[in-house]
Parts: C-alpha cells; sequence; structure tokens
C-alpha cells in the first residue's frame, strides 16, 4: 500500500450516544463496537433434544461427572459477553456451549478466565473445553485438540444502502480505514492493495488509521469517512445494533476457520466433535449466528484439529 495517513479524531464523546461504546480488550483485533449488554438471555438450547449417538461417545466418567465446564473470556461482544444483568453469558460463544452440552445431555457452567490463560489451563485440565473464537494455529494444534464451528475474517462497513458504490472486489483508488494495530492495518490492506490493485496497474488503496474501531465506526456514522475494514464479527455487531446507520459488504475479504480447543488428546473430544456436527445446519445454529449478526458464517464439518 503506497499511502497511509494518520488522523486524529476527537469523537468519543459521539460514542456513547450512538450506543457505541468501548468494551475492554486483550488485543487491537478484539476491541469491539455495539459493546451495550444485549438483554438475549434466553436458553437457545431450550428445545434440543440428546443426540444419543454423540452422547454414546461420552466416557463413564463424563456421564458420572454430568457437567460440561467451559472457559471463556466474557468480554468481547458479540460472541462473549454479560448480558445487562452483569451475571448471565451471553453472545454466540455461549450460545454454543449450551448447545453443545445439550446435545452430550450435559449440564454447562460456565467460567470467566482471562483470554491468555486459557490454553494453560487446558493443558493443567482445569477446564473441559474452551468456546472462545481461537483459530487452529499450529502453535495451538500442538498443545491442544481444536474443533472448528464457523468462520470468520476481515470485512468491509459501509453506510446503509452503500451510498458510495463500494464494492469489495474493487477498491482500488478508494480511501478505506483501518485501525491501529490491527491485523487490518499490518497486514491484510497492504497485501489487498498489492494484489487488487498495483500489480494490476490500478491505483492503491489508501488505508487511513484511526485509534480505535470504535473512532471508525463513529466517523462512518457521521458521513466523514465512507468504508471501515475491520473485524466480521465486530461489524456484524454494529450493523445488527444500529440497522438503520450501517451494512456489511459481502462476501469478506478474507476469511478464517475458528475452533473450540480442549486438552490434547481429551477423552470428550469425539463426542464434542459429533455434538458440534450435529448442531450444524440445525435452526438452532442459524438462530445463534443470526442473533448475533453473524449471518452467513456457519460452517458445515467440524473438523478436528
Amino acid at each position: 500500500m503506497k499511502s497511509i495517513r494518520t488522523i486524529q479524531i476527537a469523537a468519543l464523546a459521539a460514542i456513547a450516544a450512538m450506543g457505541l461504546a468501548a468494551c475492554g480488550s486483550g488485543s487491537a483485533d478484539t476491541a469491539t463496537p455495539g459493546a451495550s449488554a444485549s438483554s438475549q438471555t434466553d436458553d437457545i438450547s431450550v428445545n434440543v433434544a440428546v443426540d444419543e449417538n454423540a452422547r454414546a461417545l461420552l466416557s463413564q466418567s463424563a456421564k458420572d461427572k454430568g457437567t460440561l465446564t467451559v472457559a471463556m473470556e466474557l468480554k468481547y461482544p458479540p460472541t462473549t459477553f454479560l448480558a445487562e444483568d452483569g451475571r448471565t453469558p451471553i453472545g454466540f460463544n455461549p450460545d454454543m456451549s449450551r448447545l453443545i452440552a445439550k446435545k452430550l445431555g450435559l449440564e454447562l457452567e460456565i467460567v470467566d478466565v482471562g483470554f491468555d490463560t486459557i490454553i494453560p489451563s487446558l493443558q493443567g485440565n482445569r477446564y473441559d473445553m474452551t468456546v472462545t473464537s481461537m483459530s487452529a494455529t499450529a502453535e495451538r494444534v500442538a498443545v491442544v485438540d481444536m474443533i472448528d464451528y464457523f468462520k470468520t475474517g476481515g470485512s468491509v462497513a459501509v453506510a446503509k444502502g452503500n451510498p458510495d458504490g463500494f464494492a469489495v472486489d474493487n477498491l482500488c483508488g478508494r480511501e478505506v480505514v483501518v485501525t491501529k494495530g490491527s491485523i487490518q492495518a499490518t497486514k491484510r490492506l497492504p497485501e489487498l492493495s498489492k494484489t487488487q490493485c498495483e500489480d494490476q496497474g490500478k491505483p492503491a488503496i489508501t488505508g487511513i488509521i484511526l485509534p480505535s474501531v470504535q473512532d471508525a465506526m463513529t466517523q462512518l456514522a457521521s458521513g466523514r469517512i465512507k468504508a471501515v475494514y475491520y473485524d466480521t464479527t465486530s461489524l456484524g455487531w454494529a450493523a445488527t445494533q444500529q440497522p438503520n446507520r450501517f451494512e456489511v459488504l459481502s462476501p469478506q475479504v478474507n476469511e478464517s476457520t475458528v475452533s473450540v480447543a480442549l486438552p490434547k488428546g481429551s477423552e470428550l473430544s469425539p463426542a464434542v466433535q459429533a455434538a458440534i456436527q450435529s448442531i450444524m445446519g440445525t435452526p438452532e445454529y442459524e438462530e445463534a449466528l443470526g442473533r448475533w449478526g453473524l449471518d452467513g458464517l456457519g460452517i458445515t464439518e467440524a473438523k478436528l484439529h
């Protein structure tokens, strides 16, 4: 990417008014807009039956224990956060955890754990598994079992109705906002500009760097910027919370698969894999995706890594 310019904007006061309150984050790639807690505390698994084939894969000790203990950090809407009551875990990951436990005929216990401690805790067998939007990297697969359960990636958000005619496959010569320190700023947009535009003799994409995605969405709503490139889950949530302000362009600019994780060689892994496979394609799976702004991010194979 040939041109990057940094804009300093004092827009924090507008965030609360728009319902784009900031959310604490462990990295620049996980900060999310729309962090006001949802009131959707209903149990999505209430009408789901036990999958006897999946339950048959459980060891007798797992059946006797009767509880599936799932670690996750409850700070990242729309996938993993707390409801307005300040105590009920909600989001796509809690919904998936409830569905997995129900398919296996187990009670669910969700434990709020710092993200960077989750894998060491799994290695120490403190928890049965995590459902926390991890990608199956080589480093992780070396120490834990991982099973795919949905996909994510990066997308472009624009004002409702896409008045400026942005298209994912033709951003050449356009200004696109990315956030400071994000993978979109450091890697994805420069790669996209090179392959889509510069290598084809077209004008480069100009990246505008803003401090956070909250700043970016505030300025998009005000019309000061035209397009934001960021994590699909975050942008989808913003569009869900502010449907008359934003829309997310399809398809995603880039894609990655997300996995649950269990201790390496866990006796639960075959049963959990079967349970996730049983969930895929069901109305509850589609509902869980849709209610958190993740439409179209479902997958069809619960692959074990």
